[in-house]
């Protein structure tokens, strides 16, 4: 392993990739990595000092920079065992917190004498500290979804298990992710390994290419394993013994990243609450998998084509079936209420959605996406959860389906490139909507006017100028034109007054450019007009430029045609800076 590391480090660093006076930062574990590599200098991260150690502690200890006066003598105590280690103060303070001073002595002598080192002591008392069911739960963050979404670990692990571990610095939520430091993921890691350092078939997780390998094809699993996740350091092929499942009776999780697994099965164990089954090669699931414990069901790229049997998954929240090429129709969808994730992207067969999927009150995302096939996705939707509507480049597509209630939650509307002739009028129900795309519906001949509108999507219709009902969206910032190839001139009495960015590109027959309004309260102030080759040249001037900037003290990027830099452009005073990109090269200023 420090070899192939070696060779990586030999291909970042060498002689093509960075000019004169560069400077290369690199940060590792490895010490000797660094040795005879021409590194001019070696800083080695220090631990934190006395006072630094002590406040960090007591932030997570008590919410304050320092501890009270009857809690100072136990505080240093505690610090000490720290080590001036960020994660363990973060750790041990948390597991302090809101304890009276007797317990915190109880709790401190217990870390006299232990045989390893102060952190590794402190992360596993905080494991031990954790009642059985959040143990199982801590393992499967460490073996299974450390980096991956809140939302997709919440349909596995219930959210106040979330809050504990966020509550004992054990996890930490960043971009809405789920971070666990390296040295909490190893000791939970370490622990399944300890299970039965020698037999994998007997541990409870699974996650270690060789271990998984050897299990599947030899069929060596037993009731002790939970879960299984399938990430080779290359993607390749596993022929499956036919039985492998058959002894796994407790396995609840099942996760292949990146292998073709191969060979039938005939068997899946009814515990299953999690399939993620990237390319999954069978037809349909085996005749005894009946799911009803199932949450999450996910099989991208496979080649299922009937789901017959999911008739009554009353747990099932997310069903993943993008690019799955011979689906052509999904059944009956009213065993199945308390789905919120339905992604039926690309499923180039697909001709029919149950109709009762509108009428499933729990769904958040519906994605149909090239679902080139698709004539009906239901006649009516009373979707009062509903936050995502994807049903964009379903080209057979010709109605939209009536809306019966207010659906207020409704955000993310895409419909672009269909052949929809017509919205109801009941589209007015979707009262909250903020960002809207209707490009290519060539045969669109009326929309609704949403107040709450943010951005719109007109790319590709054979508009000569703009409707003007789009003055109506008065909450529009973004307004994207790209590919409306008939496009003359854009009004300026049309265009609403917060407009910020608008996207013109390939508007091959415009002519003139208004002053648009680009309103100062919208950040990422952007005009692009890549290819529109009418307005080469003396079209474009300082002036027509510069007059587009609506205010000083701001940022304003511009995207031109051409492939040079205008001899007039130069920085705008007042303080507002203009970016000129051109459509060609890479000369940005």
């Amino acid at each position: 392993m420090q070899f192939l590391i070696s060779l990586e480090l030999e291909k970042l660093a060498g002689d093509d990739w960075f000019g004169e006076g560069s400077r290369v930062i690199i940060t590792t574990k490895n010490r000797r990595l660094l040795n005879n590599r021409e590194i001019e200098l070696i800083y080695e991260v220090k631990k934190l000092d006395y006072n630094q150690t002590l406040e960090l502690f007591s932030w997570h200890a008590f919410g304050r920079s320092e501890p009270p006066k009857d809690y100072l003598e136990l505080a240093q105590r505690a610090t000490a065992f720290a080590d001036g280690l960020p994660l363990a103060l973060a750790i041990l303070g948390s597991h302090l917190r809101g304890i009276d001073i007797r317990s915190w002595e109880v709790i401190l002598d217990g870390y006299e004498g232990e045989p390893y080192t102060h952190i590794e002591r402190i992360l596993q008392k905080s494991y031990d500290a954790l009642d059985h069911r959040a143990k199982e739960y801590f393992l499967h963050i460490a073996c299974f979804f450390k980096g991956e979404y809140e939302h997709y670990v919440l349909q596995m692990v219930p959210k106040k298990f979330i809050e504990e571990f966020i509550d004992k610095a054990l996890i930490t939520i960043e971009w809405s992710k789920i971070l666990m430091h390296d040295l909490l993921a190893n000791l939970g890691k370490d622990i399944v390994h300890k299970e039965s350092p020698n037999d994998p078939g007997q541990r409870s997780r699974l996650w270690f290419h060789e271990d998984v390998k050897q299990v599947l094809t030899d069929c060596t699993g037993t009731r002790n394993i939970k879960g299984i996740m399938v990430k080779l350091p290359e993607p390749t092929e596993i022929t499956l013994n036919p039985e492998c499942f058959r002894n796994m009776v407790n396995l609840q999780i099942f996760i292949n990243l990146n292998a073709s697994l191969c060979g039938d099965i005939t068997y899946l164990p009814n515990a299953l609450r999690w399939i993620d089954w990237h390319g999954y090669q069978l037809q349909s699931l085996p005749s005894n998998f009946l799911g009803k414990l199932l949450a999450v069901f996910k099989m991208p790229h496979s080649d299922i084509r009937e789901l017959e049997r999911f008739k009554h998954l009353p747990n099932l929240t997310s069903m993943i079936l993008k690019d799955c090429q011979f689906l052509e129709k999904i059944p009956d969808l009213s065993g199945i209420p308390n789905i919120k994730y339905f992604h039926l992207d690309n499923c180039t067969s697909l001709v029919e959605v149950d109709d009762y999927v509108g009428y499933l009150d729990k769904l958040v995302e519906l994605t149909l996406y090239g679902c080139v096939k698709l004539m009906r996705f239901g006649t009516t939707l009373r979707l009062k959860s509903l936050e995502t509507l994807i049903v964009n480049y379903c080209e057979r597509l010709e109605s939209f389906p009536e809306i019966e209630v207010e659906m207020e939650s409704l955000r993310n509307l895409n419909i672009s490139g269909n052949g929809i002739r017509e919205l109801p009028l009941s589209i007015a129900y979707l009262t909250g909507l903020q960002e809207l795309g209707l490009g290519g519906c060539f045969n669109l001949t009326r929309f609704h006017c949403w107040s709450t509108l943010r951005e719109l999507d007109l790319g590709g219709n054979n508009f000569v100028t703009l409707p003007e009902c789009i003055s109506k969206f008065v909450s529009l910032e973004a307004l994207y034109l790209s590919n409306c190839k008939s496009l003359l001139k854009i009004p300026q009495e049309v265009l609403p007054p917060r407009v910020g960015r608008v996207c013109l590109d390939n508007c091959t027959s415009l002519e003139k450019i208004p002053k648009l309004p680009l309103s100062s309260e919208v950040e990422n102030k952007e005009l692009s007009l890549i290819n529109c080759v009418r307005l080469r040249g003396y079209h474009i001037t300082e002036n027509s430029i510069l007059d587009q900037v609506s205010s000083p003290h701001s940022e304003f990027q511009i995207t031109l045609p051409g492939d040079e830099i205008p001899k007039w452009f130069r920085c705008c005073e007042d303080d507002t800076h203009l970016f000129l990109s051109m459509e060609k090269g890479s000369n940005r200023h």
